[in-house]
């Protein structure tokens, strides 16, 4: 394992070679295991101290008058095959994000990987005779995404729910259904991929950490599609953070509890209202935040996340959180002890 440093010579994020063994192809539940079966790897900040655990084992390293706030945005069946007259291949159109005047950012892929020769009035055709219109290229993605129009027969949620299927990448083997890439508390459905964090978390966890006084707080944030190939910063996002959890959030800090972040899009949310204090405000609409170990965390104490891709943005908001050096050794730990990667592996619990 080694650190990619930038022009100026800085650290920046780790390198590491992944073995094809250690991502996970299906989910837990194909594997002969429940959900909350998965192995967890607790992380100490304060003694740089590893746990090798489950993640059934949860409420035993969180006490009375911590708070879990966890992303209810559920996940879409984002993924609809698509006709191009001159794109040779056949495409999919993977929905990214929503956008005002219901518009849509969307990803274009051709035999798993963004398909790059998109252009301004390109039209597809859908399924059940809906159609795409790519209008114009959004944001810093280099031709990866697209503001796109979208015309459809029936309701968005109906639509998909008829022609519709999870996004999957290669390392996925075989089609699962979106019952699949749902976290069990999800309540509102915008995200293009599941807040995989979560996924491990079932009923009777939640009911074990609320009987041992942990507090749980909603807030959600849809989350747009990965850059697994290119490792792009993070897109604006839609969230909202009620007035509830963020006095959940200010209690539990000033009673002395650890506020413990499910997913990196919560530590986003979380951190987006966060005032310089650390004090944290009610807000909804889009979040350009990005959080670096230059910015640090001003409000989340602890993080729930699955283990990410070489040198993936997600590193550094991990960094932020846990150190440098507790990353470096936790992922040296992972890679040595086989822990699974990706939406249906393992899963990383950092504490401070």
């Amino acid at each position: 394992m080694t650190m990619v440093a930038d022009r100026a010579g800085r650290t920046d994020r780790l390198r590491f070679t992944l073995p094809p063994q250690l991502e996970a192809p299906v989910p837990p539940e194909a594997r002969g295991i429940t959900r909350d079966a998965v192995r967890m790897m607790v992380a100490y900040r304060a003694d740089q101290r590893l746990v090798h655990a489950t993640f059934s084992d949860l409420p035993r390293f969180l006490d009375a008058g911590d708070l879990v706030v966890v992303n209810t945005s559920g996940t879409l069946a984002a993924a609809i095959d698509a006709e191009a007259p001159d794109a040779g291949d056949a495409l999919s159109v993977h929905l990214s994000t929503r956008l005002p005047a219901d518009l849509w950012v969307v990803e274009l892929r051709q035999a798993d990987k963004p398909f790059m020769d998109g252009r301004p009035g390109m039209v597809l055709g859908l399924p059940g005779d809906g159609v795409v219109e790519v209008l114009a290229p959004y944001g810093r993605s280099s031709g990866r995404l697209w503001v796109a129009s979208l015309r459809l027969p029936s309701p968005l949620l109906t639509y998909l729910a008829v022609y519709g299927r999870p996004i999957r990448y290669g390392y996925v083997q075989g089609d699962w259904p979106i019952s699949m890439y749902q976290n069990v508390y999800a309540t509102d459905p915008g995200s293009a991929e599941m807040p995989s964090a979560g996924r491990p978390f079932t009923a009777e966890v939640v009911t074990r950490l609320v009987a041992k006084g942990v507090g749980v707080a909603p807030l959600v944030l849809h989350t747009g599609v990965s850059s697994l190939e290119s490792h792009e910063a993070p897109y604006a996002e839609l969230f909202r953070v009620s007035a509830h959890t963020a006095r959940a959030v200010n209690e539990t800090r000033r009673e002395g509890g650890r506020v413990v972040a499910i997913g990196t899009t919560v530590v986003r949310a979380i951190e987006t209202v966060a005032d310089e204090r650390g004090r944290v405000h009610p807000a909804d609409g889009w979040t350009e935040t990005v959080v670096t170990p230059a910015r640090g965390v001003r409000a989340v104490d602890g993080l729930l996340t699955g283990w990410h891709e070489p040198e993936a943005s997600h590193l550094d908001m991990l960094d932020a959180v846990a150190g440098r050096e507790l990353v470096e050794r936790s992922y040296r730990a992972a890679l040595a002890e086989g822990y699974l990667w990706h939406e249906f592996g393992d899963v990383h619990l950092v504490l401070p």
